[in-house]
């Protein structure tokens, strides 16, 4: 089984962006209460923790609870995500918060950690293993990074629901129908939907997620790794419905504990457990941190230069310290993931989109990370092929709630070289992502519409949807 394929990871990077960036009062406030509760869980064990320096987080995002282990516990160590403009933005981070401490930022990928062996002394990540498919490839790799007596702490998975239906999977409650909300604020929706609330946004981005594992599962992975485990276990009681089902299931349950209320409900799971071999007590160094690193090519050795540039005496791989972040991801994949300005790419953050931008747009708006614009009756680009394998057209684009207001299904319409691509029908208000196969060719005249169109007063344009991102992709 493939963990996580070309597509997905490039989909990862895409959605950390702007998950990031493209809200940041309310990344901030899900920040700062993330931190709270993933602060008190550390705090919780640092017995079984012991020494944390170095770290390294996985799936790090903007690196903010690398940042909090930083200033807060005093310990030095790595913040690794596959999007490196999301860990950018950890500098706005440390002008919010006031923090005069960060770790080092490595954009890396959690299959290839470019982390010598036996090279860290605690590794953690939040709300990421659920994004492989296959866990055992990441275990293993956390495993190898780890030196003898490490400890790894992964927190807010999801642990598998037993009683539910299964019928769909539902987003965030900020995107809702106002049925799923009264259903939801009564402890109800979870016993009709599929997998987690919410993952529907990361599906829609083309992010699989694994949410097969219960409780069972999870502790046979986690021994056939490491040893000595301690759980902490977080059950749903959003409402009536849950509660009942939860209390009902520590009566079950002969220790009355909650792991029959886990197996029912699901919810999510902390872990912490410590790789097998002697136990270092010894923190390392932060001063010479290339030490701990490896080239994402070959697995030589890195060093540092003068102008803080990575490179690998074996193979000539370079890593620049760019906007504070070294990426360090295998050469092929990092050509596709981050791929600039090019000819098959508009990207409405990035300067000199407009080149390829015909008729039909409004004046650019948003925030860095999330910047779009409307289309009016029809907006037309370019783009052009980079590659001979089949491709596919991504679209990203936000459907405001009030395009479904207007009495009619919300439809976006592609024409490619005049000829019609596809038609897509939007069932709730919010962030989409549609994808539909091209035809041979070297190059594409897009035209997209949108309907129904709408006015939001005193503005009188005419509205429908609005675009920040086309793309040529490959077809998996």
């Amino acid at each position: 089984m493939e963990s996580q394929s070309l597509s997905v990871k490039r989909a990862q990077v895409e959605f950390h962006n702007f998950a990031s960036m493209g809200e940041p009062e309310r990344a901030l406030r899900v920040y700062r209460e993330e931190n709270q509760r993933r602060g008190a869980i550390i705090a919780d064990h640092l017995d079984y923790i012991g020494t944390m320096t170095p770290f390294l987080e996985v799936g790090a995002n903007a690196g903010h609870t690398s940042y909090m282990l930083v200033n807060d516990f005093g310990a030095g160590g790595f913040a690794l995500d596959i999007s490196a403009d999301a860990l950018r933005h950890g500098r706005s981070l440390m002008e919010s918060w006031q923090m005069p401490k960060a770790p080092v930022r490595v954009a890396g990928d959690a299959l290839n950690l470019p982390f010598r062996d036996n090279s860290l002394r605690f590794v953690m990540t939040y709300q990421t293993l659920s994004q492989f498919l296959d866990l055992d490839a990441v275990f293993s790799e956390v495993k190898r990074v780890l030196a003898p007596g490490g400890v790894f702490l992964f927190a807010e998975e999801p642990i598998k629901r037993m009683v539910t239906m299964g019928l769909y999977r539902c987003g965030y409650y900020e995107t809702m129908k106002p049925w799923e909300r009264w259903l939801y604020d009564r402890g109800l929706l979870g016993f009709l939907v599929k997998d987690v609330i919410g993952a529907n946004q990361e599906e829609s981005f083309g992010i699989r997620q694994n949410h097969t594992m219960g409780l069972a599962e999870w502790r046979s992975l986690i021994l056939k790794y490491f040893e000595d485990p301690r759980y902490r276990i977080f059950i749903p009681q959003r409402g009536w419905g849950e509660r009942v089902v939860a209390r009902a299931g520590r009566r079950i349950d002969r220790f009355g504990s909650d792991w029959v209320p886990a197996r029912l409900l699901g919810g999510t799971l902390a872990a912490l457990c410590r790789k097998p071999g002697g136990e270092t007590s010894r923190a390392g160094t932060m001063e010479r941190f290339e030490q701990y690193l490896r080239c994402p090519d070959c697995n030589g050795a890195l060093g540092r230069e003068a102008d803080e540039t990575l490179r690998c005496a074996a193979c000539g791989y370079e890593a620049a310290h760019e906007g504070g972040v070294y990426t360090l991801i295998r050469s092929a994949e990092r050509k596709e993931l981050y791929p600039g300005d090019r000819a098959d790419v508009i990207d409405f953050s990035l300067p000199g989109h407009e080149a390829r931008l015909l008729e039909g747009w409004e004046p650019l708006e948003g925030v860095f990370g999330n910047k779009y614009r409307w289309i009016r009756e029809k907006a037309v680009a370019r783009l052009e092929t980079v590659s001979a394998v089949p491709q596919r057209l991504r679209v990203r684009g936000f459907a405001h709630e009030r395009c479904f207001g207007q009495g009619e299904p919300v439809r976006v319409n592609a024409v490619v070289n005049g000829k019609a691509l596809e038609t897509w029908t939007l069932d709730r208000s919010g962030l989409f992502i549609l994808e539909a196969d091209l035809p041979a060719a070297t190059s594409y005249t897009v035209e997209i519409s949108a309907t129904p169109r709408w006015q939001m007063p005193p503005d009188e344009r005419q509205l429908s949807v609005h675009i920040s991102m086309l793309r040529i992709v490959a077809r998996d």
